[in-house]
């Protein structure tokens, strides 16, 4: 006999939210004089960089929010925008609590959740996973 599915678990970066067009836009936003799409991806080419150094213990275990402003500073370097002052930088730091989802993903996580209990499986910490449900609306059951 088979037991029905109760639960589903959703990864979120990429899978509900669209990180990479989030940041491009954020990057409009602040009229920054940069190719957003190269910037997008090179702050996310270096998430995996990071967990390998807190997987081997080089860096001490920290929330992805340490780890994006790490790699972010380490950016903008490269991007000529070293001039960002503290502010901006924690702003541009916080879009990751600001990912817009997929156009989809609202209205489906809302149709799966009449049957099934929702909830995300992430690397992403607390904070910054409910401060993203309640920007974006998304109706998770619990956060992972």
């Amino acid at each position: 006999m088979t037991t029905p599915a109760r639960v589903l678990a959703f990864d979120v970066f990429g899978t509900v939210v669209d990180w990479h067009g989030s940041i491009v836009r954020e990057v409009k936003r602040l009229n920054l004089a940069v190719d957003g799409d190269a910037f997008a991806n090179a702050w996310r080419a270096g998430y995996q960089p990071a967990m390998a150094e807190v997987r081997k213990g080089q860096k001490a275990w920290t929330k992805i929010d340490v780890l994006h402003r790490m790699i972010l500073d380490r950016i903008l370097g490269e991007f000529g925008l070293n001039h960002l002052s503290e502010e901006t930088r924690r702003d541009l730091n916080r879009i990751w609590h600001r990912l817009t989802p997929w156009p989809d993903t609202v209205p489906g996580l809302q149709r799966l959740k009449q049957r099934f209990t929702i909830v995300t499986l992430s690397n992403g910490n607390l904070g910054l996973l409910s401060n993203m449900a309640k920007t974006a609306g998304l109706p998770w059951d619990l956060i992972l």
